[in-house]
């Protein structure tokens, strides 16, 4: 049971660090902004951001470089993924541990560290994208806030990420 309620509490928390940052324009709008470029470690695994139809990486780039409301909104999108991912995460990890398998556990583990990465690697590749220095801050923040879970979402404290929702919303022009 306080398992349950944990994944409940957590998945809130993280929901809510993809609902901010929108500009209050529609959820249309808000998932239209061009996917950042994966490259790097976030690059590996469908889990990287690429969707059918997407920019091209450098498109990507100068579609949202030095463009704070674009960044706003895929930060919002990027962020509400991410929520969706961690959530399914601490889910399949729990599943996975009660199951005492070995192999699923690894594998949950694996796939928690993946996504993990991906958010962060996104986050700060937005933040190097940012010419506003607020946007730029909140976002290399929430990427290195993101980075310290080191693959383990169980370690998201909600009142973390509704201090950076709130950061990122300011920097937005939403707080």
């Amino acid at each position: 049971m306080r398992r349950l309620l944990s994944v409940t509490a957590v998945s809130g928390a993280l929901l809510l660090l993809g609902t901010g940052c929108s500009s209050g324009k529609s959820a249309e709008n808000a998932t239209a902004a061009p996917v950042p470029a994966v490259s790097g470690p976030a690059a590996s695994g469908p889990a990287a951001g690429a969707s059918a139809g997407a920019a091209l990486p450098g498109e990507a780039d100068a579609a949202l470089s030095g463009n704070s409301e674009a960044i706003c909104q895929q930060a919002a999108k990027t962020g509400g993924d991410a929520a969706k991912n961690f959530a399914q995460d601490l889910t399949l990890l729990i599943e996975a541990e009660s199951s005492q398998d070995k192999d699923s556990v690894i594998k949950a583990k694996q796939k928690t560290a993946r996504d993990v990465e991906n958010y962060s690697f996104a986050l700060k590749d937005m933040s190097k994208l940012a010419a506003d220095p607020k946007l730029k801050a909140a976002l290399a923040d929430m990427g290195s806030q993101v980075t310290a879970l080191k693959g383990d979402v169980r370690k998201v404290d909600s009142e973390q990420l509704t201090k950076l929702q709130k950061t990122l919303d300011k920097a937005c022009g939403n707080g």
